[in-house]
């Protein structure tokens, strides 16, 4: 027996001189704790001296002590870490060990502290029923530990509480990480997002440290070279660098940080070192944030370990965040030039117009006069670089004071307060070219304003009449500007009212056409009608013409209700050239739209073709403006035409300033005198110049001629004087149904 003691106690000194070695390394660890509970103080000190100078794991072990159960009860709830416990079983009374490692497991809730049960009193707690019952990890009788024994007893618990301290370590460091995971995910901004990083890291390495984060976009590495660190913005802090916030890290860090800080960039990859580390996070947009820490670790160790791990869960969210920032840009701002969009000038319009800023603050929309033919004409790519130095100039000028921003292809809004943003202010802006593409451009705008102060509407009605302000700049007065006001907005409504209510009436069916006769006034003999669209309302009201023609014009619908006329003219002429015995023509007048759409030749060869009209006894009508608004392109309309054997006059001849060279390239088969010419033969000092003017032209010009308007006979004898044969009027008949001009045309 003895000589096995002193074989293990030689073992157990070999190691125990082999560990002196590593003192100094054991000394910058801390110690194990080791809890000695027992009433007797001779255990305390023989426990001490066996284990003296043992090292487990390079660290040594330090002790406390406990001379009965409520001593050890006091002394738990005040210590922490601690791994091992030597437990007498038998102090005050025979089971108070017992009762206490009850208390330590389920009161307190120690559950990775390793117990290991001693007696000196075999029986009282049998060693099989004791490791059944209680949570221990050891059962040894004092007698039967020597001081190998005890060495290698108190070895084998510290290794296993370090396992289950570490399991533990990691179970809760990764519960930590997955509940940063989903809170970084859910965040949306990257300072916030750097924010909560900084806590969380600190969290998890459970250390007060200092600690601060700064962030580059990769996408900047060209500019910025090798020293990429110059290219980095503190954006959160903590402890010393708290006044760090918001600057670049040149210009706040030391040089060293600067060093670690630009190799965890460059090699995209952490660092550790003793006194500090540099952890890295990056996404696939190339924003990459690195984060410096006055903590050092040692490589390898668990806490760098988890550390790695939460750095790859936080970059995963930071794509996230850079995925969110870019959604956020998209919907906010303008691609192009970096402005504000819409949808962020009518956030600023609705907290503008719910503060008191609205009593001085007004809306400015800023339109690039022809800017779709500049498009068109240099290309998209020399419009796009116009756009930009248009924001720029805006920018420069107003900068913070103003919010401004791109809600249209060309359209800049501008909301700030009225003595910032006046229109003149704005208009001399552009008197200055701009220079694009190393070209001087000179452009001009037209604005749209309306003043806050006047409105308790909501930011998109605003932004309606803005639009409507500027409308109406650019229809009358282009490189100017207009105020919105109640009866603008009262007529510009009532027009979209019109618009609605006109194209429900052409889908009901509630369009009609009338016709009006157009005769020799010579023989008396009908040549032919005018066909003349009606509107009737479903309450009986009639629209005027001059009414409904120009919104159908504006909204488009003049195409198709053009169309539907011509077609239902072709197919009634039919039943009213019966009751003729002349060649009868229909007129049927013809919108600028209408003409220039790239369909309308074909609509004419369908409609002849499908209601068996003569060519010849159709007469197109286009007005005197739009002879002159494009004559190259309608030069050759018209001669398409009259290839087909379509005939065309023009209506209202005089109004309109004609060009005695393109009237005579058009080939026009008629003129036809305004009615405010007749009007004004009688009615104006007998002031017949104007008309006697226009017949000699047509004569002159071998075209037939016709007036409008003839409502007297006096007007009628005048006209025929002037050798102009043919006229239309109320002295003759007014407009008719179909049915009520074949009554007229058989009793005429």
């Amino acid at each position: 027996m003895n000589d096995d003691i002193n074989h293990e106690d030689a073992v157990f000194f070999v190691e125990d001189d082999k560990a002196q070695n590593d003192a100094s390394v054991a000394a910058q660890l801390p110690a194990w704790n080791i809890l000695i509970i027992d009433d007797d103080p001779d255990v305390h000190t023989a426990t001490m001296f066996a284990l003296h100078g043992l090292k487990i794991q390079n660290r040594f072990l330090h002790y406390l002590h406990a001379y009965s159960a409520s001593e050890a009860r006091h002394l738990l709830l005040h210590s922490e870490s601690i791994a091992v416990i030597l437990l007498d079983v038998v102090m005050a009374n025979d089971d108070a060990g017992l009762q206490l490692i009850s208390y330590i497991r389920h009161t307190l809730s120690m559950k990775d502290v390793r117990i290991i049960l001693r007696t000196g009193q075999a029986g009282y707690a049998p060693e099989m029923e004791a490791i059944r019952d209680y949570d221990i990890n050891d059962y040894k009788n004092k007698t039967e530990l020597t001081q190998a024994k005890l060495f290698t007893t108190v070895t084998s618990a510290v290794r296993s509480y370090e396992q289950i301290r570490t399991i533990s370590t990691n179970q809760l460091g990764l519960e930590t990480i997955i509940k940063a995971s989903a809170r970084l995910m859910a965040l949306s901004d990257i300072q916030e997002f750097a924010e909560t990083i900084l806590d969380q890291v600190i969290d998890l390495i459970s250390q007060d440290a200092d600690a601060f984060i700064c962030a580059i976009n990769l996408t900047d590495f060209s500019r910025i070279g090798d020293d990429l660190s110059s290219g980095a913005h503190v954006i959160a802090s903590k402890g010393q660098y708290l006044n760090w916030n918001n600057q670049a890290f040149v210009q706040v860090a030391e040089r060293e940080q600067q060093i670690k800080v630009q190799k965890a960039l460059y090699e995209r990859n952490h660092v550790f070192d003793a006194d500090s580390c540099v952890l890295y996070f990056s996404n696939h947009d190339g924003v990459s944030m690195a984060m410096y820490l006055n903590v050092g670790f040692s490589a390898n160790t668990n806490q760098v370990r988890l550390l790695k791990t939460f750095c790859s869960n936080a970059s995963v969210c930071l794509e996230n965040v850079a995925l969110s920032a870019r959604m956020h840009n998209l919907a906010f701002f303008d691609p192009l030039t970096g402005l504000s969009n819409r949808l962020q000038l009518l956030q600023a319009l609705n907290a503008g117009l719910r503060s008191h800023k609205k009593y001085d603050s007004v809306l400015v929309l800023v339109d690039i006069d022809h800017f779709s033919e500049t498009n068109d004409a240099l290309g998209h790519q020399f419009g796009d670089l116009l756009l930009s130095a248009v924001a720029r100039r805006l920018v420069e000028h107003f900068g913070d004071a103003c919010q401004i921003a791109r809600i249209g292809n060309d359209i800049f809004g501008i909301l700030g307060h009225e003595e910032i943003i006046a229109p003149e202010m704005i208009l001399n802006l552009f008197t200055k070219p701009f220079l694009v593409d190393r070209q001087k451009m000179q452009i001009s705008v037209s604005l749209g304003l309306i003043k806050l102060s006047d409105y308790e509407l909501q930011a998109t009605d605003a932004l309606k009449d803005a639009n409507i302000a500027l409308k109406r700049a650019k229809i009358h007065n282009r490189s100017r500007y207009t105020y919105f006001t109640r009866d603008l907005g009262v007529e510009i409504r009532e027009r979209v009212r019109m618009m609605h209510a006109l194209r429900a009436a052409f889908e009901k069916d509630r369009l009609f056409i009338v016709y009006q006769p157009q005769v020799n006034m010579r023989t008396g003999n009908t040549v032919g009608a005018e066909a003349l669209l009606r509107w009737k309302t479903e309450e009986g009201d009639f629209v005027p013409p001059d009414q409904f023609i120009p919104i159908a014009e504006y909204s488009g619908l003049i195409v198709n209700i053009g169309e539907w006329v011509l077609r239902t003219a072709c197919f009634e002429w039919a039943t009213l050239s019966k009751h003729t015995d002349t060649n009868f023509k229909i007129a049927v007048n013809v919108s600028q739209a209408q003409f220039s759409h790239p369909l309308f030749l074909r609509s004419v060869e369908r409609a002849l073709a499908d209601s068996g009209i003569p060519a010849d006894c159709l007469e197109l009508e286009i007005t005197e403006s739009m002879a002159m608004n494009d004559p190259d392109a309608l030069i050759e309309s018209i001669a398409k035409l009259k290839a087909i054997g379509v005939r065309v006059s023009i209506d209202d001849f005089g109004t309109g300033f004609s060009s005695l060279s393109h009237l005579q390239k058009l080939r026009v088969d008629k003129l036809k005198i305004d009615r405010s010419f007749v009007n004004q033969m009688i009615r104006v000092n007998n002031d017949a110049s104007i008309a006697r003017m226009i017949i000699e032209l047509s004569q002159s010009l071998k075209i037939d001629i016709i007036a409008e308007g003839v409502e007297t006979q006096a007007q009628a004898e005048l006209l025929i004087s002037f050798g102009c044969d043919y006229a239309q009027g109320f002295h003759y008949s007014k407009p008719q149904t179909k049915n009520d001009l074949i009554i007229w045309l058989t009793n005429s």
